[in-house]
């Protein structure tokens, strides 16, 4: 479904820079574009329903294999060597890297050098238009993004035809869902919130490029071809294929080829850089046949997160990496109220926080704002340590444990998984006759496949909720009858001395 070779060692989201450094003066340059308008249909806050968004005039099918086909090709002309995987249609993912010959275990695939590798030093077809760029210290991911935009608006003379051809017009990504259908079926997830975060993101980032520098620069940056439309596929695309080659100092990358490979939840291989082959690289943690799809990890990422990016969702049960963000916050009825919000922003948080939960568990984070959510006004003391636990910006120890008022602290996590799992029952039974709205067989199969994303992720979340409640249950349970027996203990020694 997603295709990708894009492992992020670390959880890496973008920081979308402002741009602060005086433009230069243009220079003469003579530009050819593509024409062709691409119309706007972000959503805003005003709108609750929205176009779909139109592909942009590059590009091919996400499942085409006739562009990938040249694309090998292309590459193979280029340096890069041959090659032990051939593209072909797949089961997971419409496009993937199949064994074509018998593949060790520990086996070094790929070999792709650097000259065939997009990072923020590329040259462009364009050359003014980069150097405007870098003259004005544009970070590299909206330099990439608007990279992308400019050589495939260069498409017959860009020296990346071939791989531009065979990216896919409309990348799987939250970012080309429409506020209404992020509102109806992302409802009970969290990952809703962060996807209109994405999104408006993507949104500020294009309109500060635009004001500082395409607007002064029409002919390098023409609005027919740089515009928010062409935006969220050049930032679709990074989201799901570049990745952060350790081995080259951590730098980001578009590594075409190795891009086509799809995630699987049961291997830990990544891509890196090697010196010795001086090619982009991974090593089979397991050996397989010819014709059996070959595989990398994205990544150690929730379910959420894999289809934030890459627009799927893994089957129910079979990602351990797996966790759902639990909302919590402190009650404005609370007599300390303030006294806690203090402590909280101290440490850049809010009353309203998220944790991560998963199957095994949950982080000593949330116990800890827990603790501060229960606790007394005769604790005022300790809330500045607890509030430093909770973000995880303390020198002392993190797994504060306060027994006087841990059962009311397991009590405020218990409520809040209950409050969680009640809307996750809402979207799930009503998701069975779920009005799609729609009349056209094109916008109904789409539909239909969202509103199976929705199901699929909101099915995995809730599964770990269901778990972290029956841990819950048994702890308070546990507490509970450990006090009881201790009351019947102190009720026969009174009896006994009476």
């Amino acid at each position: 479904m997603a295709e990708a070779s894009r492992l992020f060692h670390a959880s890496f989201i973008p920081s979308f820079c402002s741009l602060h450094k005086t433009i230069p003066h243009s220079h003469s340059h003579s530009a050819i574009f593509h024409k062709r308008p691409i119309h706007c249909s972000v959503f805003t806050n005003d709108t609750t329903k929205a176009a779909v968004s139109q592909n942009v005039p590059w590009g091919c099918d996400i499942d085409s294999l006739e562009n990938a086909s040249a694309l090998q090709k292309w590459l193979s002309e280029s340096g890069l060597p041959d090659q032990k995987m051939a593209i072909e249609r797949v089961e997971v993912g419409e496009r993937g890297l199949v064994a074509s010959k018998n593949i060790r275990k520990g086996e070094k695939l790929l070999f792709v050098p650097p000259p065939l590798v997009i990072t923020a030093d590329s040259e462009w077809t364009c050359v003014e238009a980069g150097e405007v760029l870098k003259q004005n210290s544009v970070p590299d991911w909206p330099l990439l993004a608007t990279y992308l935009i400019s050589e495939a608006s260069f498409l017959e003379s860009s020296r990346w035809r071939s791989y531009i051809s065979a990216l896919p017009r409309q990348p799987y990504s939250l970012l080309y869902w429409t506020r209404e259908e992020l509102d109806r079926y992302l409802e009970a997830s969290q990952i809703r919130e962060r996807a209109i975060e994405r999104v408006m993101d993507v949104i500020g980032t294009y309109n500060d490029l635009r004001l500082r520098i395409f607007s002064k620069y029409p002919h390098l940056f023409p609005e027919e071809v740089f515009n928010i439309e062409t935006f969220k596929w050049s930032f679709g695309i990074l989201f799901s294929r570049l990745v952060r080659l350790p081995s080259m100092d951590g730098r980001v990358a578009l590594v075409p080829w190795a891009d086509m490979l799809n995630h699987s939840c049961e291997v830990e291989t990544f891509l890196d850089y090697d010196k010795s082959s001086q090619g982009v690289v991974f090593t089979t943690d397991r050996p397989y046949q010819p014709g059996e799809q070959v595989f990398i990890s994205y990544g150690k990422k929730s379910n959420g997160e894999l289809l934030l990016s890459y627009g799927f969702v893994p089957k129910e049960g079979t990602n351990p990496s797996d966790s759902v963000e639990l909302s919590v916050s402190l009650k404005k009825y609370d007599k300390c109220y303030k006294e806690k919000l203090e402590a909280l922003r101290k440490y850049e948080f809010s009353a309203s926080q998220c944790f991560p939960i998963q199957i095994t568990g949950w982080p000593v984070e949330l116990m800890a704002y827990a603790y501060l959510a229960v606790s007394p006004p005769s604790m005022s003391r300790q809330f500045e340590e607890m509030a430093a636990a909770a973000s995880n910006k303390t020198t002392t120890k993190k797994d504060l444990r306060y027994p006087e008022i841990e059962e009311e602290a397991l009590q405020f996590i218990l409520d809040s998984c209950e409050s969680s799992i009640s809307k996750y029952n809402k979207f799930l039974q009503a998701s069975g006759s779920m009005d799609l709205d729609v009349t056209s067989p094109k916008q109904l199969n789409r539909r239909l496949f969202l509103k199976q994303l929705a199901v699929d992720l909101c099915t995995s979340e809730r599964r770990i909720l269901f778990r972290a409640q029956y841990i819950l249950r048994r702890r308070l349970r546990d507490i509970r009858s450990g006090e009881l027996r201790a009351l019947n203990l102190f009720d026969g020694l009174r009896k006994l001395f009476n």
